[in-house]
């Protein structure tokens, strides 16, 4: 019997073990209510978790950027909470990488355009045209650029945002290929590509 292969197999199968373990502990904290530790992620809960089977039938979700500066995700978040049904979004994220979850799940912000985008200018505008609402949508806001529009997420953004993607699609049961950039399906600001990046991220990161 070859000794390393045996070891080696063993290997295989604790490291497959515990990342199944993982899977379902992340599924299972996705699916909680109240305000759950979500491990990597700072949540600031204004608007904690109910009965996730009692929340909006979120579809898709759709990725903001706002031209506030530095510190504006906590105040956008805070108005937010004031008036749900605001011009907003439900998550909003600051900077450095803090979450605030504003909105209750079971209401709708004001958020989006009408998916009046048909030109398939980035992707295929067939299933999103008029379709890909903020009635349908959960919206998230990334802070932060300002003065300068061009400017991506922080590196602290897009860590956050590689866990609150995951999670979000987790508890809402909502497919990769449901994430868009604002600008895919809204005619948006010419002057740069809103939530582009950060939802070609979330695409290439996969499940």
């Amino acid at each position: 019997m070859n000794l390393r292969l045996v070891a080696m197999a063993l290997s295989i199968i604790a490291a497959s073990a515990s990342a199944s373990a993982e899977t379902g502990e992340f599924a299972a904290i996705a699916r909680a209510s109240g305000t759950p530790e979500i491990p990597g992620l700072k949540m600031v809960w204004l608007a904690p978790w109910g009965d996730v089977a009692k929340a909006h039938p979120w579809r898709n979700i759709i990725v903001h950027q706002t031209e506030g500066p530095a510190g504006s995700a906590r105040l956008g978040a805070l108005e937010q909470f004031k008036t749900p049904t605001r011009r907003g979004v439900t998550v909003w994220v600051e900077t450095d990488g803090t979450v605030y979850w504003a909105v209750a799940e079971q209401l709708v912000p004001t958020h989006g355009d009408g998916a009046n985008r048909n030109d398939n200018k980035y992707i295929d505008n067939a299933a999103t045209f008029h379709q890909v609402i903020g009635n349908n949508s959960i919206g998230v806001e990334f802070a932060g650029n300002f003065p300068d529009v061009t400017r991506g997420a922080s590196e602290a953004q897009i860590a956050a945002w590689r866990i609150l993607v995951k999670l979000l699609r987790e508890r809402y049961g909502i497919p990769l290929e449901r994430v868009y950039a604002h600008n895919w399906i809204d005619f948006k600001d010419a002057r740069y590509c809103e939530g582009c990046t950060l939802a070609t991220l979330a695409r290439q990161w996969g499940p």
